[in-house]
């Protein structure tokens, strides 16, 4: 029980750290977002470097929400993105070690996972209704 309540008193003292006002902190973040910076870094680099404890703390907004409202969008979704980086990783280790049976099993729960979220964000609308997966395209799609 005293675990909790210090814990709640952590987090009204940390609100107070910080000395920007809710749309200098939204102004952040979308600046943030068009230079190219992924939202889950967003959140780091405003607690490391500007003393925002929590963005939803300090606008009542999350970062999606605010990037939303200022109709910032990226191309793909982060988490697909992350796994699509990971898959080509591996498609290229596999490039250079053919016989390496458990990255060719990681491969295909990875490349399954992909397809999970595609399917989720295509009955979302994160992305268009026509867009597949591709190992040839996504390692395209990493690099740039």
């Amino acid at each position: 029980m005293g675990e909790r309540m210090a814990s709640e008193r952590r987090k009204r003292a940390g609100a107070r750290l910080s000395e920007l006002s809710s749309r200098e902190v939204e102004d952040l973040v979308v600046k943030l977002a068009k230079e190219g910076t992924p939202p889950s870094l967003i959140g780091i680099i405003l607690r490391d470097q500007h003393a925002v404890p929590s963005i939803n703390e300090a606008t009542g907004k999350s970062v999606k929400q605010i990037l939303d409202a200022n109709d910032i969008k990226p191309e793909l979704p982060e988490d697909l993105i992350n796994k699509i980086r990971k898959a080509v990783s591996l498609y290229s280790h596999l490039d250079r070690n053919p016989k390496d049976f458990g990255s060719k099993r990681a491969l295909e729960v990875i490349e399954a996972e992909i397809n999970k979220l595609a399917k989720y964000y295509k009955q979302k609308g994160g992305l268009p209704p026509n867009w597949r997966y591709d190992r040839e395209r996504a390692a395209l799609l990493v690099r740039a």
